[in-house]
């Protein structure tokens, strides 16, 4: 093996992690490759000899790239009309072969990635490294270019937000989330308006996005969702899992036309997360 091929397999070792924060910081499968190759490619025309912890230096790299990209994007959206949506990660919902089970076990709820799209850029980087993959705060600190201390302000901002959105943590029984949801369905095919209240937290968040086309729109409370609660009498409902929530998507002539995600809380329906196509 010349020093070339040992460089690239040592990187190997390191590019699913790499992916996965690059993914949780963008929200974009293309953009965290990207961000990743970027990191092979100066690793490729750096001196691999002077780098003393390689999985620390790649994940700097690979997160300077994310915060550069998020400001962009932040920049971008001076523009009313410009939208980022995340990726969806839709997998059929019922008995789930390997490949799948690892590809949802690599993914991020919708609602959290929306979310996080919610925070500043420096914020985001700096919950994503800390609180879900374990960095200090110094480290931290040196890609958002802020003191430790506030770095450590950044995270506990975005961490009142995410906690404020009563987002779950992966690996709760999907079964009662399924029976929470087709709960729902049942109501609204049948218009039973108290039923919808009842299956529905009183803080209840709808979010509808229509991409670029225009803003999304987002409805909140039980009785105001309730009313918005419709059977699509001219489409077909498929269950899937969005992101390893428990959703649906809705086609129209064999075509989809949107996508919902349910986060459930507690047997309530706490958000639903919808994308139009």
């Amino acid at each position: 093996m010349n020093e070339n091929e040992w460089l690239a397999a040592r990187f190997e070792e390191h590019r699913d992690r790499l992916r996965a924060v690059a993914y949780r910081m963008l929200g974009s499968a293309a953009d965290a490759d990207d961000a990743v190759q970027d990191a092979w490619l100066r690793l490729s025309r750096s001196d691999a000899d002077e780098i003393d912890n390689l999985g620390g230096w790649l994940t700097t790299v690979v997160a300077r790239e994310c915060l550069h990209v998020l400001r962009s994007r932040r920049r971008r959206r001076e523009d009313p009309f410009t939208a980022h949506l995340p990726d969806l990660v839709v997998i059929p919902d019922g008995d789930l072969d390997p490949e799948q089970e690892a590809v949802l076990a690599d993914s991020v709820s919708l609602a959290l990635l929306v979310v996080l799209d919610q925070l500043s850029p420096a914020e985001r980087v700096a919950f994503v490294l800390h609180d879900l993959f374990g960095l200090p705060f110094d480290e931290v600190a040196r890609v958002a270019g802020r003191t430790p201390a506030a770095a450590r302000q950044l995270a506990s901002r975005a961490r009142r937000r995410v906690h404020d959105a009563r987002i779950p943590p992966p690996g709760q029984d999907l079964a009662r989330k399924r029976q929470v949801v087709r709960a729902f369905y049942a109501a609204a095919w049948t218009g039973d308006f108290d039923a919808l209240v009842q299956v529905l937290d009183p803080d209840v968040v709808l979010r509808t996005d229509f991409g670029a086309s225009r803003p999304p729109t987002v409805v909140r409370g039980a009785h105001a969702v309730a009313k918005q609660a419709r059977a699509p009498h001219d489409g077909q409902l498929r269950p899937v899992l969005v992101n390893g929530a428990i959703g649906t998507v809705i086609t129209r002539g064999g075509r989809p036309f949107s996508v919902m995600a349910f986060t459930v809380t507690e047997d309530r329906i706490v958000r639903i997360d919808v994308v139009r196509s």
